[in-house]
């Protein structure tokens, strides 16, 4: 134990005054005659006796008091624990994910009282030294080092971020100051066991590392975890299912969580869900027909306290039109080009076999090879390429085709010529394949099915798309890295009348909409620093735009029609945000919080000391609270006060001597 102020020690000198009173007794006796006095000398015996019992306890408390008064003024403290130096500087971080707006068993938000606890921090060291405040966010500000008053004002501006940060980062980013010297580093994080990433087996011995877990109170947290579209290779207009995955992350079951669905800001489906603790479970929501363009979903349910992540973003983009290129014998019109008329879902273009340019290939989403009779080695070469790299490859013979030729093109050893006959009618389609689901309305036994004659035949097949009645295929689909659609019939009159049939168009959109090599997701989380756009029309001088609550204009890349996005996480928010060029918008993105943000558990800082190596270095602050922390870092860095305790027990013997003079007879 120190006194602040030793020098007041000399007014122990006081304790000798109660002394001589009690020693010498000022007061004149007055002598009084009795005629016998023995019964007196008796009573005056036993109340001697008494007499100096209490003066004796009166003095002590006297003296007690008198020396616990002067040991107040001394101020004694119990010494500090670390020194504070002269020529430091101190670095802050503060993590201010969205995981931060969990609150404490104070009920005090994570976020607040990290803001709290650096005001604490700040005003405890000397007027020299200088921070520098790192957030998840890198913001410029944490590029130098600031006086006290910045840094509180800094902590004004400071908002819960999109972006986590991995430990191995943060300690990247601290050793940018560039010049090895000692500082003081406080990390004052929630230490999320999703989010912290690879704890590093040592930290640099040189500085000194405080870690300041903010420790939750028990909660519970759902969260989306998935959603998808049942078919994700739909065309604009058609029947869809949204398949949501929900998880939770708690130790409680959670019954009849109601989830709802809205597009464009209408309601469109709401259920209730059972979610298991620690699991997840599954639910769906029908979307209407007639969804075109660019659509606005969000997924959301009421979670407390925890609700950063009680709504999901999902962007239904109807606007990608699906590439087809048809290599056909001529530039006459053929049934191909006329079902792939629609400029809303197809973006089509023919040529003839002899003026095709091969660069074509790249871009198409679904090619078409047409009524060719063979096909000459470099363009098999060509297509056989873009099949391997997950193109998609309609096969169309001609009305006497080259087996040898399609063979090496369609790379299926069974492939030969059919025996010629007459037209015959095809079998119904089989409902039950993945091919036909969400196309019919009505799954009808009587449906009449158009004829072919086959010019082609590769043998049984029984996962066809379409096959004759005698179980012949009419049309497969074989994987060949990518897809190939293989038909036995050219699309000619004498030879069938598929083409001219209404089963036609949904059978072509459903193989051009399976084609679909559409780059853009339905979302995306802001933890991606890169996404891809498959953009037509757009100008190569003009930078594209994201526009949401905030417009911003990010790095980026064009390659041909592809156009690679690089994310500014620091100024990105979860939501929507339109691809704007030169004025028109072009696409959509929604984005997400990263899930691994909503898993709440933590590690307690000395699990991280341990992780971390365990040095003397490494320091661990344990207040659960604002005012705990405030009363630990002072006795940490001032040692602990004890004049309140020494004026507790001076204020207590003034007492007793009270008590003693009135009640002690």
């Amino acid at each position: 134990m120190n006194f602040l102020y030793p020098s007041f020690l000399w007014a122990l000198g006081v304790l000798a005054i109660p002394i001589i009173i009690h020693l010498f007794n000022f007061r004149r006796t007055t002598r009084i005659y009795f005629s016998n006095n023995r019964f007196l000398r008796q009573v005056k015996e036993a109340t001697t006796a008494k007499r100096k019992l209490k003066h004796y306890l009166i003095l002590a408390s006297r003296l007690l008091f008198l020396f616990f008064l002067v040991i107040t003024f001394c101020q004694p403290i119990i010494p500090a624990k670390d020194q504070l130096s002269n020529n430091h500087t101190i670095i802050l971080y503060l993590d201010n994910s969205q995981s931060m707006s969990a609150q404490m068993d104070d009920k005090t938000r994570g976020l607040d009282a990290g803001i709290k606890f650096i005001g604490d921090i700040v005003s405890l060291f000397p007027p020299d030294t200088r921070y520098k405040l790192i957030t998840n966010d890198f913001a410029p500000f944490s590029n130098s080092f600031k006086t006290k008053a910045e840094v509180v004002d800094l902590l004004t501006q400071i908002r819960l971020s999109p972006v986590s940060r991995t430990m191995p980062e943060i300690i990247d980013r601290i050793r940018q100051q560039g010049s090895v010297q000692e500082r003081e580093v406080f990390w004052i994080s929630d230490f999320q066991k999703s989010t912290l990433g690879a704890i590093p087996a040592s930290l640099d011995s040189i500085s000194q590392w405080h870690l300041v877990p903010i420790r939750f109170a028990p909660l519970s947290n759902i969260f989306v975890d998935s959603a998808y579209l049942e078919n994700p290779f739909a065309a604009s207009g058609e029947r869809n299912v949204l398949r949501v995955k929900v998880r939770n992350d708690g130790k409680r079951d959670i019954d009849q969580l109601n989830l709802k669905l809205t597009i464009n800001n209408i309601q469109s489906g709401a259920g209730t869900i059972d979610v298991p603790q620690g699991g997840t479970a599954e639910t769906t929501f029908d979307l209407a027909t007639g969804l075109t363009g660019l659509n606005k979903a969000v997924i959301s349910f009421n979670d407390f306290p925890v609700s950063f992540d009680n709504e999901f973003f999902f962007a239904l983009n109807f606007t990608d039109k699906i590439r087809v290129v048809e290599i056909k014998k001529d530039e006459q019109a053929s049934p191909v080009e006329k079902v792939y008329g629609n400029k809303q879902v197809f973006s089509y273009a023919g040529f003839a076999v002899n003026n095709f340019n091969y660069n074509m290939l790249a871009q198409a989403d679904l090619v078409v090879v047409n009524g060719l009779n063979s096909v000459d080695p470099s363009l098999t070469g060509a297509l056989t390429e873009y099949i391997n790299k997950g193109g998609a490859l309609l096969l169309v013979p001609g009305t006497d085709p080259d087996i040898a030729s399609l063979k090496n093109l369609s790379q299926l050893p069974g492939l030969g010529a059919a025996a010629k006959g007459e037209p015959v009618e095809l079998d119904r389609p089989d409902f039950s394949n993945p091919f036909f689901e969400n196309v019919f309305e009505e799954k009808s036994v009587s449906l009449a099915m158009p004829r072919a004659a086959r010019v082609l035949n590769w043998g049984s097949d029984r996962s066809a798309i379409l096959r004759f009645k005698n179980d012949q295929p009419f049309l497969s689909v074989f994987n060949h890295g990518g897809k190939l659609y293989v038909l036995a019939s050219p699309l000619e009159s004498a030879s069938t009348d598929f083409h001219q049939h209404a089963l036609f168009v949904p059978v072509m959109y459903r193989i051009a909409a399976s084609a679909r090599r559409n780059e853009t997701r339905p979302y995306y989380t802001l933890r991606e620093s890169l996404v891809a756009l498959r953009l037509d029309s757009i100008s190569p001088d003009v930078p594209l735009k994201l526009v949401g609550k905030e417009e911003v204009i990010p790095g980026q890349r064009k390659v041909g029609d592809r156009v690679f996005i690089e994310i500014p996480k620091f100024s990105m928010e979860q939501g929507f945000y339109d691809i704007v060029s030169q004025g028109d918008t072009v696409g959509l993105i929604a984005f997400n919080l990263d899930k691994e943000e909503s898993l709440l558990d933590q590690y307690t800082g000395a699990e991280v000391k341990a992780q971390a190596g365990g040095g003397d270095n490494i320091s661990i602050f344990s207040a659960t609270s604002a005012s705990a922390f405030s009363n630990e870092i002072k006795e940490r860095y001032l040692g602990t006060p004890l004049w309140k305790y020494a004026l507790l027990l001076a204020l207590l013997f003034v007492v007793t001597e009270v008590l003693l003079i009135r009640f002690l007879k």
